[in-house]
């Protein structure tokens, strides 16, 4: 008999701590970094603030992948958490040899951890 997950584990993909540049669709302008983790679904990160809208684009870098990954997400879920707001993305459009370095990088963090 299989047990479900619950709560934060239902995720198939482990978490990797990662540093991400962030900017609203809606907004445009900038990028903000922020630091989370990913997982191979999309992003988390801790904020003050929301997006004005509910797409973002999402850049970073892996160790040992010369490109930059670049991702368009949907924001899925904000909670509270004291003072700071935890931001869930699910990634939307992402180029299939990026998902294939990412879900490569979380494998080798998962068992080096």
């Amino acid at each position: 008999m299989s047990k479900e997950p619950q709560g934060d584990e239902r995720r198939e993909s482990p978490r990797v701590p990662m540093t991400f540049l962030v900017r609203d669709v809606v907004e445009g302008g900038g990028y903000l970094e922020r630091e989370g983790d990913l997982s191979l679904g999309g992003i988390y990160w801790k904020g003050k603030s929301p997006p004005s809208g509910t797409q973002v684009e999402v850049r970073f870098r892996l160790p040992g992948v010369p490109k930059e990954i670049r991702a368009r997400g949907e924001i899925i879920r904000v909670m509270e958490k004291g003072p700071d707001l935890d931001f869930h993305v699910r990634f939307l459009e992402l180029d299939v040899a990026d998902e294939l370095a990412m879900a490569r990088h979380i494998e080798n963090y998962a068992r080096s951890h």
